[in-house]
């Protein structure tokens, strides 16, 4: 997910006396107890009357409830919750689990569309009966207000310039046009992320601008009942849902920022879903007989940025002799424990169009001693390496990655720092070197792309320009041919790993714990939690 503005108030929330050996350090195989991870569908269970669901969040109970605002996975959740979409992500069953398929596109509030012969004009036919939280019909107008919205705002912002949307208008109260300047093959897809949320105007309108940002005007499966951005979250369940009634009457999100505090809790049983369990603890916690522990592979990419605007990073040699000093095989046994996989290229070894060609970057001590000396660093540098304190395996990271540099003169000081600071000094592209990590949400390079390594994108921190690149890029934003698409982004990818904006660290699994009766997980690629499902 991208990382971006947060409103966040740090606070001492729990103190407690851990119980021994809830964080005994383990080294289990990828994948551990999925075969056990709590199904949606799974059986029949009828869900008693009254239930909540208790969920632990660690990087704070959110930044805002505005959809259209929202930059980070547990906000992500909440505008899933509160609203819906045009369309939505499908699922299907695999190997006996229901899983989510961001690729797949189904309806929502649209039940139909056209597309027009030269893929430029999108013509979606609302749905029948439909209404928002207030009793308002979700019409025409709504789709329109909230697209004039979003435009506007920072993240949809972004997203929407990046699906090529030229105009769009109402033809009757069931009816919305959208034409786009080129054609998009991934804008069915960008409408199904809750960037594209719809919003009941009759709420928002005359509101202060930030109003969405601690309430809701949505149509979605949840209301909210509270928030306090440092403690909890609180949603009720919309009964009158027109997907039908959650079958919890309530969600609770808290804020459990250390990761022993959450496990413990979980075993406890005071929560029912802890998330961001550490790769390390997999192993011990499954063996818990009253927990399930999923670990599922995504596309999150964790990466260290290298600033071309900094010395030495300026210099293409001692980016590739950085590179060369990246040991993957013991960042995958020493911080991640199995779970999770190499990173070969600027983008997730699941996206379409990877490969690793032109990946050269084996650890290769002399090799990267021999690339500084060409640089004019014989006797090494020294330079600091932000991290976010909310981040458990940052330190780990660069604690590896600092005994390594050493080995060819090279300092590397560990700037650690808390999250408010850490998204204000990438965004404003002021480190040198930072470690970083994005969830693309639609699984595709032309999104991952947008963001992060297009020279305007709103996540390029490593501040990188390739002008060859953006040609690239834009060419592969219109282009509807999967083979000329594929081509476009191969040759993304070798420039990309030529010119080494970033050092390639690993692509990482998501890790989730829940108590054993917990049902109705659908675990999605982008790794938005979605709170309708779940029941126990």
């Amino acid at each position: 997910m991208k990382p971006n503005k947060l409103i966040m108030i740090i606070s001492a929330i729990l103190i407690l006396v851990l119980a021994a050996g809830c964080t005994n350090s383990a080294n289990p195989k990828p994948g551990a107890n999925n075969s056990e991870q709590p199904q949606a569908g799974a059986n029949n269970d009828t869900p008693a009357a009254g239930q909540t669901i208790t969920i632990a969040y660690s990087q704070g109970a959110g930044q805002t409830m505005d959809p259209h605002e929202a930059a980070d996975l547990t906000s992500a959740s909440y505008a899933f919750a509160l609203y819906d979409q045009l369309v939505t992500s499908g699922t299907e069953t695999k190997d006996g689990k229901t899983v989510g398929r961001t690729d797949q596109i189904v309806p929502s509030l649209a039940e139909k569309w056209t597309i027009s012969d030269d893929k430029k004009t999108y013509t979606f036919v609302l749905r029948d009966g439909v209404k928002f939280h207030s009793g308002n019909p979700v019409n025409a107008d709504a789709v329109v207000f909230s697209f004039k919205r979003l435009q506007s705002k920072g993240e949809s912002g972004s997203l929407y310039k990046l699906s090529n949307i030229e105009s769009f208008k109402k033809i009757d109260d069931k009816t919305v046009e959208f034409k786009l300047a080129a054609p998009n093959p991934l804008f069915l897809k960008y409408l199904a992320t809750f960037t594209f949320s719809v919003v009941d105007p009759s709420v928002v309108e005359g509101k202060p601008d930030g109003y969405l940002t601690q309430n809701s005007a949505g149509s979605g499966a949840f209301t909210l009942e509270k928030w306090d951005p440092a403690t909890e979250a609180v949603f009720v369940a919309n009964k009158s849902y027109w997907k039908g009634a959650p079958k919890v009457d309530k969600v609770v999100v808290k804020y459990v920022k250390e990761a022993s505090n959450r496990e413990l809790f979980l075993e406890k049983g005071d929560i029912d879903v802890a998330l961001d369990i550490p790769a390390k603890d997999v192993g011990s916690l499954s063996k818990k007989d009253n927990l399930v522990i999923s670990s599922e592979s995504t596309n999150r990419i964790v990466y260290m940025g290298m600033n071309a605007n900094f010395k030495p990073f300026d210099n293409l040699k001692v980016r590739q002799a950085i590179n060369y000093l990246i040991n993957q095989d013991k960042l995958l046994q020493d911080v991640v424990y199995g779970q999770a996989s190499k990173m070969t290229s600027s983008i997730s070894s699941k996206s379409p169009a990877h490969t690793s060609e032109g990946y050269e970057y084996k650890y290769d001590v002399e090799k990267a001693k021999s690339l500084l000396k060409e640089a004019g660093y014989e006797k090494g540098f020294t330079f600091d390496l932000t991290i976010s304190s909310a981040t458990q395996d940052y330190e780990d990271i660069a604690v590896l990655l600092k005994a390594e540099l050493e080995k060819v003169g090279i300092t590397l000081n560990i700037n650690k720092v808390a999250p408010a600071q850490y998204r204000e000094l990438t965004t404003k592209k002021s480190v040198p070197a930072f470690l970083g990590k994005y969830t693309s949400l639609v699984n595709d390079p032309s999104y991952h792309y947008g963001f992060l390594l297009d020279s305007k994108g709103a996540s390029n921190y490593a501040a990188y320009n390739n002008p060859e690149v953006d040609s690239l890029l834009a060419k592969g934003n219109s282009e509807t041919d999967e083979a000329k698409r594929t081509a476009i982004y191969k040759e993304v990818q070798k420039k990309i790993t030529a010119d080494s904006p970033w050092a390639y660290l690993y692509e990482s699994n998501l890790i989730a714990g829940f108590n054993k009766n917990v049902k109705g997980y659908v675990f999605y690629p982008d790794e938005i939690i979605r709170f309708a499902s779940l029941y126990k």
